[in-house]
């Protein structure tokens, strides 16, 4: 009986992953079809985008293929299609941590035919640098993303402070205004999960280090990330600027307590200001934003985030699906997508554009913020790389291991694998 039922719920399984990933419907009445997995179409954003290209392109057809919320569901759908070897999506629209998997398996079809430099150079620096592997460009981006410190600006100023540089300069103002648990003096995301990978890499970039170095060298046990990972380790145990809670804090977490006015600095992606800013926030037009702190005589960086298309090199339509990723990527449908459901523009020139920056004052802060964005490592490894730095980390934020001791063993773990890669 019990054996039964477990069959039944394998075989349920197997058919909504056979739903997801679909056959491809035939070429018919003389159009193109092309076809591509997203997030559930909430807003309605995919079909006015979809209805524009299709008046522009009346020989081409688009059929987009709402998935699950997960990210990583609809990447474990991505991958099975490809797979099966079967061309079920012509174009890959993809979260920008997926690039070079996809790309090492041979999954994408490189760009560098269609995406010219000079088209390059209309789009932020980091975007450009994430889309890129082995030398080649397999992503055109659709929207940004970068890690920033959020603060509240009156809080600041009733104090006399200014925006905070330096890792010091935070910890300073920090307990200096902070009155826990009331008010603490900051927040981030400290959960072992990939936000923890963000948040930690922003702070070794900011103290002159690095995770892999361009050559591929592990850099996680230098003294600059060992130093990084003491201070975050540091504003939790000695400094106590932060909660012991925030180990498990993902974005909502950090968020929710900065909105109920229970931080004074937050460190979170650009996706929280509107929140912020809502009638009702009890923060609303108290918070101002700025780069994430960084170490003395050293500069800042946010983790890059973001979303972009690619295409599949099993695609039978490759000039066909450059038309609407270009098409979606364009100034117009990004000024629409930003409006629509607030994500950043990936294109420099939207950020001058005069209805956003009435719109949105803040925009300009941000522009500041993703000029220095930086993506993850570009490796296929990526995934193996992200969970041995979540788990070490993890470690010592929570005092099982020493700053060094851990940032040792997570280097040397990540050396081992990579090695036995080559």
């Amino acid at each position: 009986m019990k054996l039964a039922r477990l069959s039944k719920v394998f075989l349920a399984s197997i058919l909504c992953l056979s739903a997801a990933c679909g056959a491809r419907k035939p070429d018919s009445g003389g159009k193109i079809v092309l076809r591509y997995l997203d997030e559930p179409d909430v807003a309605g954003t995919a079909k006015e985008i979809i209805r524009k290209f299709e008046e522009a392109n009346p020989g081409i057809r688009v059929e987009m293929v709402e998935g699950p919320s997960a990210t990583n569901t609809r990447e474990d759908l991505y991958a099975t299609s490809f797979l099966s070897g079967q061309d079920t999506y012509d174009v890959v629209f993809m979260d920008i941590a997926w690039l070079a998997k996809f790309a090492g398996q041979n999954w994408l079809r490189p760009l560098d035919d269609f995406f010219t430099p000079q088209m390059r150079s209309e789009f932020l620096p980091g975007d450009i640098q994430g889309s890129q592997y082995q030398g080649k460009i397999y992503r055109l981006p659709a929207f940004s993303d970068g890690g920033m410190l959020y603060y509240r600006k009156d809080l600041l100023q009733k104090a006399g402070f200014a925006p905070p540089e330096t890792f010091s300069d935070l910890v300073r103002i920090a307990r200096k205004i902070q009155d826990p648990p009331k008010l603490w003096g900051f927040v981030f995301q400290g959960a072992q999960y990939e936000g923890l990978v963000c948040d930690v890499l922003e702070c070794i970039w900011g103290n002159g280090g690095d995770l892999l170095a361009a050559d591929g060298t592990v850099k996680l046990d230098s003294p600059e990330a060992i130093g990084a990972v003491r201070w975050m380790v540091e504003a939790i145990h000695k400094n106590k600027i932060s909660p012991p809670g925030v180990l498990t804090y993902q974005e909502e977490e950090s968020r929710h307590l900065f909105q109920e006015g229970k931080a004074v600095f937050m460190r979170n992606w650009p996706y929280a200001w509107e929140l912020l800013q809502k009638d009702g926030s009890p923060v609303k037009g108290k918070v101002g934003i700025t780069p994430m702190v960084h170490g003395r005589g050293k500069k800042s960086a946010a983790t890059l985030g973001g979303w972009g298309f690619g295409i599949s090199s099993l695609s039978r339509h490759p000039e066909a699906a450059w038309k609407f990723i270009h098409f979606a990527a364009s100034p117009e449908i990004q000024k629409l997508r930003y409006f629509r459901t607030g994500r950043i523009p990936s294109r420099k020139s939207l950020y001058r554009d005069p209805e956003i920056i009435k719109a949105s004052p803040h925009i300009t802060a941000l522009y500041k913020v993703l000029l220095a964005a930086r993506p993850r490592p570009v490796n296929a490894s990526y995934a193996r790389i992200s969970d041995t730095v979540q788990l070490y980390v993890s470690a010592a934020l929570s005092q099982r291991e020493t700053p060094e001791k851990a940032m040792q063993s997570a280097a040397k773990e990540i050396r081992e694998f990579l090695s036995r890669q080559q």
